[in-house]
């Protein structure tokens, strides 16, 4: 995972086609692409989609520091649809161990099958029984992909997120940040303990066995 970097206002981008067959996210539906005309198509067909400033509530109390953006490619398959997706954001987040209001870049891949919950020819519901689990195209035979997204933000929220590798932290006496340099001096010590400081052990000293 890249290294996390300090909060900063979260700009959204804008991303250009690539091709002639890549078209940005319809506005007002995030996340959610139309197929109706590739489920027509022979298998092997694609489609592939710019995703630029989406931005969508993570749940679990997380917060985007930044829009979703990336690229989702769809294949007609000889079932449905094969859908691929390779996107980026970052995450509002907290070193744990300084407490530093910090940005957590995340990388996110979505590789899932789609299958039709419409039947494209006869518009008859599809038996979906025997495979509950699978993701299904919506009755507009749309790939709506906010709720796996979602998920995968979820996912790879890292379980204690660092500013650094190196962060030293907390001091335990001051609660700063124990930055370099950082010292409180010498403790003072208890005069009653100020004789131990010339105590040694015999076993210590030179020529003890």
């Amino acid at each position: 995972m890249p290294p996390s970097k300090p909060r900063r206002r979260a700009r959204p981008r804008v991303a250009g086609d690539r091709d002639g067959r890549v078209s940005r996210s319809a506005p007002g539906a995030p996340l959610t692409y139309p197929a109706a005309r590739l489920l027509q198509e022979p298998p092997g067909s694609t489609r592939a989609h710019l995703v630029a400033g989406v931005t969508i509530d993570p749940g679990e109390g997380l917060r985007l520091a930044d829009p979703i953006e990336g690229r989702v490619e769809l294949m007609r398959t000889n079932r449905g649809l094969f859908v691929r997706a390779n996107l980026t954001t970052s995450l509002d987040a907290e070193c744990s161990r300084c407490l530093r209001e910090i940005e957590v870049p995340l990388e996110l891949k979505i590789a899932e099958e789609a299958l039709p919950s419409i039947d494209i020819a006869t518009g008859q519901p599809v038996d979906t029984s025997a495979e509950p689990d699978v993701m299904r195209l919506s009755d507009h035979h749309e790939v709506e992909l906010e709720v796996p997204v979602r998920e995968a933000i979820q996912l790879a929220e890292p379980i204690a997120p660092v500013c650094d590798q190196a962060c030293p932290g907390l001091c335990p006496e001051c609660g700063q940040r124990r930055d370099g340099g950082h010292s409180h001096g010498e403790e003072p010590i208890d005069p009653r303990l100020e004789a131990l400081r010339a105590f040694r052990r015999e076993e210590d000293e030179p020529g003890r066995a």
